[in-house]
């Protein structure tokens, strides 16, 4: 390494994204200086152990003092934070900013809320610098082998940035890169936000496909995995189809399946329910992924599961199912219920480009999910056609190829639901996706009723179905009210 030339880029913060992108980088052929925030008593000396390990050899310099860190790094300066979320970006941003020169760019790769990084976008530009805040998934296979990234922030950094950013990413099977700009503010780490909200209900019905196996069909842990290998051989293929299937087939040192021996109790770290409250907030529904979320605050529950479990006696209809009928049921039901995922995850991108002027491009959120992240799947070369015609759908599920695809699934679909429910068994995510399509595509719903109910206690008006849209009534149902009205009300 040439110790006389500035360094490409800088990197902050050591732990398993930032070190193995550090290793990507570098071999990539950029030069690196790497730096990790010191707590003292906890992490003192994990840049000379990254140093004399892992990057020994490479076109990696390491640092402990920040100032030095700072002046290595060729200008603009370029440095990437994989800090955790929140405060200690904030912190970092403080500490950084007295040894930046005007126009250097500063990176957030963590998991951060959108509106923080909105925020810090407006701070570093006031400042004369620019912000970037980038989403990564693809965890640590990704960091080192090729993720997917999800820039946005200040539009001005993309140039500097880009050959960097793209030269680590994953490559979809075409050769594009699965990194492209998304947008101004913290468009970049909302894409991300709703990419884990997918990621969550794709792992919810993947569980529950699982779980119709082993108490429908009785099934050995061999035998669902071959079901999910051969599920990823075709539409279904996908990262998390891939992985299903090796768990399902893993034995732990004991020789028994590891799988069977996990407790049932699944953990989040809150992109997911970040994902319901900022549909909420946008008006948009979400449920299959606020089910996936609930589902995850229920499974922790695991003394009161057990106790309510011996309150109440399950009553199973003991049904012989044919295994091939049977199989082919939960495929319908997992594909179209993933479709829908898709979709809400889609039409909540879409409501939020309209709200905030981002002026996102739904096909390339597609394409840069193509690879490296987590919810990588063979359909999304379908949705990024979908959004690339001249008439783009206003909504997924109205697009004429994943139509087709609904009609198709739907008869397997609803069967399979039916089937749980009558033997008792929780398919909360599919019967959540199927009574969403259901909403979806009926023309009435029973919602006159409950604005009639808030028009009789609050006078909080309504539409009629006798006259244009747009123009409000309220009435005086009991003849002892007044024609006061609380206002009109948002749909």
């Amino acid at each position: 390494m040439d110790n006389s030339r500035k360094s490409d880029i800088g990197l902050i913060g050591l732990a398993v994204m930032g070190e193995n992108l550090a290793l990507n980088m570098a071999g990539k052929g950029w030069e690196v200086s790497v730096y990790n925030r010191t707590v003292r008593g906890v992490e003192e000396g994990v840049v000379e152990r990254f140093m004399n390990g892992r990057a020994k050899g490479k076109s990696i310099r390491g640092y402990t003092d920040i100032a030095d860190f700072v002046a290595s790094i060729g200008t603009p300066r370029k440095i990437m934070m994989m800090v955790r979320a929140g405060s200690a970006v904030d912190e970092l941003m403080e500490q950084l900013f007295p040894h930046l020169a005007e126009g250097d760019i500063l990176i957030d790769g963590g998991n951060s809320n959108y509106e923080d990084t909105g925020r810090r976008v407006l701070l570093a530009e006031k400042k004369g610098f620019r912000f970037v805040g980038a989403g990564v998934s693809g965890g640590e296979e990704g960091a080192l082998n090729g993720a997917s990234i999800m820039p946005g922030g200040s539009e001005s950094a993309w140039p500097e940035v880009k050959p960097v950013l793209q030269s680590i990413a994953a490559k979809a099977p075409d050769g594009t890169p699965c990194c492209d700009w998304v947008g101004p503010a913290g468009s970049g780490h909302f894409v991300k936000m709703i990419h884990n909200g997918i990621e969550y209900g794709d792992m919810q019905l993947i569980s529950e496909a699982y779980w119709v196996m082993k108490k429908l069909l009785d099934l050995p842990n061999e035998e669902m995995a071959k079901v999910f290998a051969g599920w990823n051989e075709g539409k279904l293929r996908s990262y998390l189809i891939e992985i299903t299937a090796g768990i399902l087939s893993h034995k732990d040192k004991t020789g028994g399946y590891l799988v069977d021996r996990i407790l049932d109790a699944a953990g989040q770290k809150g992109t997911g329910k970040w994902s319901v409250i900022n549909a909420m907030e946008l008006g948009m529904p979400l449920g299959l992924i606020a089910t996936a979320v609930f589902e995850r605050s229920l499974s922790a529950s695991k003394e009161l599961r057990t106790q309510a479990s011996g309150a109440y006696a399950r009553e199973r209809l003991q049904a012989v199912y044919n295994e091939e009928e049977l199989t082919e049921e939960l495929y319908a039901a997992l594909y179209a219920s993933k479709l829908v995922s898709y979709a809400q995850g889609f039409a909540v991108l879409q409501r939020a480009s309209e709200t905030f002027g981002w002026n996102l491009d739904a096909a390339s959120v597609a394409r840069m999910w193509r690879g490296g992240c987590i919810i990588r799947s063979v359909f999304l070369n379908d949705i990024a056609a979908a959004f690339e015609t001249a008439d783009k759908p206003g909504h997924l599920l109205l697009a004429p190829y994943f139509k087709n695809e609904m009609n198709r699934l739907l008869p397997g679909w609803k069967r399979l639901v039916a089937k749980a429910i009558g033997e008792e068994l929780p398919v909360p995510a599919f019967s959540s996706a199927l009574n969403y399509f259901y909403s979806l595509t009926s023309a009435h719903l029973p919602a006159n009723m409950i604005q009639a109910q808030r028009d009789y206690f609050g006078a909080h008006t309504f539409e009629r179905t006798d006259e244009p849209r747009g123009r409000f009534f309220h009435e005086n149902w009991t003849g002892r009210g007044g024609d006061t009205r609380s206002g009109t009300y948002g749909a």
